[in-house]
C-alpha cells in the first residue's frame, strides 16, 4: 500500500537559521504535498513563515537537535502521520530522494531509511575532504559503540515509519541523538537499509555545521550513556 502524502510529515529542526534559507528549503516538500513540521529550537529570533502552510512548534530554550526531532515525532504520531522524514532546513538535503526512501517502507524493505553520502561516488566526492576524515573516524566510533555498521554517520536525512517512530523515543536532546536512533532502532528489532543521497555543501551550511569540538561533545555523550 502506497503512503499518501498527506501522511508523511517532514519534521524539520531550525536553529537561528535564515527565513529565505527555510523557505528555499522546503518549498519542493510543499509542492510535492508533504506536511511539514518546523520546530524551532529556541531560537533567540522566532522564525516567522506565516505565510506558508506549515505548522511551526517552538521550544522556548534550545534545547538540542534530538529534542527537535523527538517534539516532531510526537506532533506527527497525534496527527496520523504514517511516515515521518528527518530533513535539514540549511538547504543541504534533496527533497527529491523522499519518494525512493518512502517506496522502500511501503515495499516492507525497511522500517528506517537512512541516507548516506558514501555509497555513489559522486556523493563521496561532494564531502569537503576534512569532513570526509571526520565521517571516517565517526564511523568506526560508531560501530563500535551502537552495534550498528553504517557506511556514514550522522546523516540528517532519515524516514521513519509509525512503527519505528513508535519504538523510538529519544532521551538524549543533543547531537548524540544520530547515535541513539541506531541503539532503540536494533533494540526493537527495527529493520533498517541505507541509500544513497546527495548532499549539497554551500558556505552556509558549511558555516553552520558541526566543529571538531561538536563532535568531540558527541563521543562524550555517548560514553556517558553506555557506561553511566
Amino acid at each position: 500500500m502506497s503512503i499518501s502524502p498527506s501522511k508523511v510529515f517532514i519534521v524539520v529542526p531550525c536553529y537561528k537559521e535564515e527565513a529565505t534559507v527555510v523557505r528555499k528549503s522546503i518549498a519542493p516538500l510543499l509542492e510535492a504535498g508533504y506536511r511539514v513540521v518546523l520546530v524551532d529550537d529556541g531560537s533567540p529570533e522566532a522564525l516567522v513563515l506565516e505565510e506558508l502552510p506549515v505548522v511551526v512548534l517552538r521550544h522556548v530554550v534550545n534545547r538540542g537537535q534530538g529534542a527537535a526531532l523527538q517534539t516532531g515525532a510526537d506532533y506527527a504520531l497525534a496527527h496520523g502521520a504514517e511516515a515521518v522524514v528527518h530533513f535539514d532546513a540549511d538547504g543541504q538535503h534533496d527533497a527529491s530522494a523522499i519518494p525512493q526512501a518512502l517506496e522502500m517502507l511501503e515495499k516492507g524493505e525497511a522500517d528506517v531509511v537512512l541516507g548516506s553520502r558514501f555509497l555513489r561516488e559522486e556523493d563521496r566526492l561532494a564531502v569537503p575532504a576534512k569532513r570526509r576524515l571526520t565521517l571516517r573516524i565517526a564511523r568506526v566510533v560508531n560501530g563500535i559503540l551502537t552495534g550498528v555498521w553504517l557506511t556514514d554517520a550522522h546523516n540528517g536525512f532519515r524516514v521513519l515509519s509509525r512503527k519505528a517512530l513508535e519504538a523510538i523515543s529519544l532521551q538524549d536532546d543533543r547531537m548524540a541523538h544520530a547515535s541513539e536512533i541506531l541503539v532503540q532502532m536494533r533494540q526493537a528489532g527495527l529493520r533498517w537499509k541505507e541509500m544513497p543521497v546527495h548532499i549539497a555543501y554551500t558556505d552556509y551550511s558549511v558555516a553552520k555545521g558541526q566543529r571538531m569540538g561538536a563532535a568531540l561533545e558527541i563521543l562524550t555523550d555517548l560514553l556517558l550513556d553506555k557506561w553511566l
